[in-house]
């Protein structure tokens, strides 16, 4: 009876991990890469226009 005890913990763990898994990676509201896209976009045009004159040798 121990034994069988001793194999029902990794089950248990097994399944509250799918679980767990099934829960973390549920579908949600997609956003897109607008946000990033644009941030990107504006750090380029930033660095574009910056004319520091600090150049190399």
């Amino acid at each position: 009876m121990g034994a069988l005890v001793w194999l029902l913990i990794p089950l248990v763990a097994a399944i509250g991990g799918g679980l767990w898994g099934s829960w973390a990676n549920r579908t949600r509201k997609v956003r897109g890469d607008g946000p990033e896209l644009d941030g990107y976009a504006r750090f380029r045009a930033a660095m574009e226009k910056s004319d520091t004159g600090a150049g190399g040798a």
